[in-house]
């Protein structure tokens, strides 16, 4: 039992970036109707938006320490960040320490920039071209990118702790009544988990409560009669293309901690994302929330030491052969419409 709960939660936390990514992938399918293929990129520039701003608020000036003495008794110079200066050490120390969830602050303005620029400059000019077309110039886009990022920032991932309140590990057993200390769970994963069903809920009681997230379903449905009725649905569209972006790069500044940033996370991401748009159903946003969360926790279990053993290599594939299933069994996913890519 402790196996299968800690399976679970190995699968929910990895599950729950698949879903935020399908489910911006899934909004710009369901809006503009482009396969955007740049979009595991925007994950890893939300996850360098996090380095970014640690890298800003580490920003630091030589003093000399009269405290501190080298070997030859000369005082030694230490570097102090400004921060420091404006605010005191403790208070300084303590946004230093935060940096992470305090990104989200700075990667929503900088994402829905990056996404409304993407969205105006290029999409826009292949919305009626084949889908062909359109993969292969986000997948350019996507290269152009992380080669940006790899120039800047390096080709090694670049370590960015969670804030030490949440380094411990939480010991999950003793708190659903099994043994103490057989699952232990680390508390940034819980976090994690938490913020992308609180970021999932927001995107759907925005399109479902609000008169804007109306308008774009409506326009999802039938754009010539929202255009009809004189709303301006391509500006909206855009704004939608932004939101998406946001969604995937605060995905990426809050999964920093769980895995460190490199250049190329966006591409080990987009793949499987996609598969999960697949499986969910093209054009379905329940769908890619529900089947990022079921192939995360397959491919959890897949992980396993005693799976490995019996099926080695099984954990690499499993995601693949249960989109060969699904598709087999339900050929428009498990909750796609009909019409949606079958034209």
């Amino acid at each position: 039992m402790d196996q299968i709960i800690l399976q679970i939660l190995n699968g929910l936390d990895k599950g729950s970036a698949y879903a935020l990514i399908a489910l911006g992938l899934t909004l710009i399918f369901g809006t503009l109707g482009v396969v955007n293929f740049a979009h595991g990129a925007l994950f890893m520039l939300g996850a360098f938006c996090a380095i970014t701003f640690n890298r800003i608020l580490t920003i630091s000036h030589v003093v000399v320490d009269e405290t501190q003495k080298d070997f030859l008794g000369n005082p030694l110079k230490v570097d102090i960040p400004y921060i420091y200066d404006w605010f005191g050490e403790s208070t300084g120390q303590a946004l230093i320490n935060w940096s992470v969830p305090l990104a989200i602050l700075f990667a929503i303005p900088v994402m829905i920039i990056i996404g409304v620029v993407m969205e105006r400059g290029l999409i826009k000019h292949f919305y009626k071209r084949p889908h062909a077309d359109q993969i292969l110039v986000t997948f350019g886009l996507a290269i152009v990118l992380q080669e940006i990022v790899k120039y800047y920032f390096g080709a090694n991932q670049i370590p960015n702790p969670a804030p030490e309140a949440f380094t411990g590990s939480f010991d999950f057993g003793a708190a659903v009544g099994l043994k103490a200390g057989s699952i232990i769970y680390p508390y940034w994963r819980i976090v994690y988990f938490s913020f992308a069903m609180l970021l999932i809920g927001s995107v759907f009681a925005f399109l479902q409560f609000t008169t804007f997230g109306m308008v774009v379903r409506a326009g999802m449905a039938d754009r010539e009669t929202v255009e009809l009725l004189g709303i301006n649905i391509d500006k909206r569209f855009t704004i939608m293309f932004g939101v998406a972006a946001a969604v995937a790069g605060l995905a990426g500044v809050m999964y920093t901690p769980i895995n460190s940033p490199n250049y190329h996370m966006g591409m080990d991401f987009l793949v499987i994302s996609f598969v999960v748009v697949v499986v969910g159903g093209m054009g379905s946003l329940p769908g890619a929330v529900a089947a990022g969360l079921l192939l995360g926790i397959l491919e959890s279990f897949a992980s396993m030491r005693q799976v490995i053993e019996a099926l080695p290599g099984i954990n690499q594939v499993v995601i693949y052969l249960a989109a060969i299933v699904i598709l087999l069994t339900r050929p428009r996913g498990l909750m796609g419409r009909k019409g949606v890519m079958e034209e």
